[in-house]
């Protein structure tokens, strides 16, 4: 049923124009005498059709088509205009605020019938071609979350990779890519910021897979030449995710190649310094080491929550921003939580997670 709202100050008019709206079949006419009463129910209801009168008291039919049209909903609504004025300003004026189709007075019904039908046919298509279209988005944003899903699943499984060939754990990579997006939301980053960073985390030590075995999985200490040869996996990680149209390992090259330099310049692998280390690169520098700090290794015991919280503020200003510092501190609860939601060697867990995660985002 088509509801159409009519809008006259003549109540002789509102029965004629009924009348034939009716004869029309299947269409419902609402009247009113009153124009800021109909367009009131206008915006509440959302007529298929409105016809209007141009000369009413208090809001002509100019001005009620331009309220009409700033009304969510409404903009493309068809509006009939009936007036017995022939000036075309009045014309140029209604169009240009968004009237459909003219109709003057006297109404010939036989004119007024099929206009009011053409505009209700359009309108119908309109509609259908909205709907189909809605559709078709929805169908293809759910294909596209698919595959965009297994490929974020793919790229966690490639970042596990390179943590198999390394004593740290898959929860490793779970924990200081929340802890990141921590930072991240409380430096005010939006929130697709945020969730970027995210999603590219994990794969902030993916060159480790160049790194010769003897190196990475020394149980001493390293001599200077094969830590040398260790500091090249943030270029070697760089190398295997830079100039892809990925956005996220876009993000993902800039955070293995920056998260191992220091605020005071001291890092690697290009000691730059500040500011001129990326955004990313500090969040991460603050979430892995802090990880790191508190996770058990085969060369360590895993530090106290408190005792890495005031080893990552003495490195405010030196080895972190102190921006991301302070960040990662506020929330503290938060860190606690995710520091216990991802335990090591709970590998369900981490899958599950990763299949999560990537379901939850649409962009890779």
């Amino acid at each position: 049923m088509n509801r159409i709202a009519i809008i006259d100050d003549s109540e002789i008019n509102l029965t004629l124009l009924s009348v034939l709206v009716k004869k029309l079949g299947n269409c419902e006419p609402v009247l009113f005498l009153d124009s800021p009463q109909g367009l009131r129910w206008c915006e509440q209801h959302r007529p298929d059709l409105v016809i209007v009168d141009y000369m009413m008291p208090e809001l002509d039919g100019v001005a009620f088509i331009r309220r009409l049209r700033a009304v969510d909903g409404c903009e493309d609504t068809p509006v009939l205009m009936i007036t017995a004025n022939d000036d075309k300003e009045v014309r140029y004026e209604a169009l240009q605020q968004g009237a459909t189709d003219f109709l003057n007075k006297p109404i010939d019904r036989i004119e007024f019938s099929a206009r009011v039908s053409n505009m209700l046919l359009h309108e119908a298509n309109r509609q259908k071609l909205a709907d189909k279209a809605a559709w078709l988005a929805e169908e293809v944003g759910k294909a596209t979350a698919a595959i965009r899903a297994r490929e974020q699943e793919l790229l966690f499984r490639m970042s596990r990779a390179a943590e198999f060939r390394d004593p740290e754990t898959g929860a490793h990579i779970q924990r200081m890519a929340h802890y990141s997006r921590l930072i991240a939301a409380n430096l005010d980053l939006p929130q697709d910021q945020q969730d970027l960073i995210l999603r590219a985390a994990p794969m902030h030590d993916i060159g480790k897979i160049g790194v010769p075995d003897h190196i990475l999985l020394k149980p001493g200490k390293l001599t200077s030449d094969e830590w040398g040869l260790m500091q090249r996996h943030a270029a070697i990680g760089y190398e295997l995710l830079k100039g892809s149209e990925s956005v996220v390992l876009q993000a993902a090259a800039t955070i293995a190649v920056s998260h191992h330099e220091k605020f005071d310049g001291s890092g690697y692998p290009h000691r730059v310094s500040g500011n001129a280390i990326p955004l990313f690169g500090r969040i991460v520098a603050v979430a892995d080491v802090f990880d790191a700090l508190t996770s058990e290794r085969p060369y360590k015991k895993a530090w106290s929550l408190d005792e890495a919280q005031a080893q990552i503020l003495d490195g405010a200003g030196k080895h972190f921003d102190p921006r991301c510092v302070e960040a990662f501190l506020d929330s503290w609860g938060e860190v606690r939580l995710i520091h216990e939601r991802y335990q090591d060697g709970d590998e369900a867990s981490f899958a599950a997670d990763a299949w999560g995660l990537a379901v939850a985002f649409n962009e890779v």
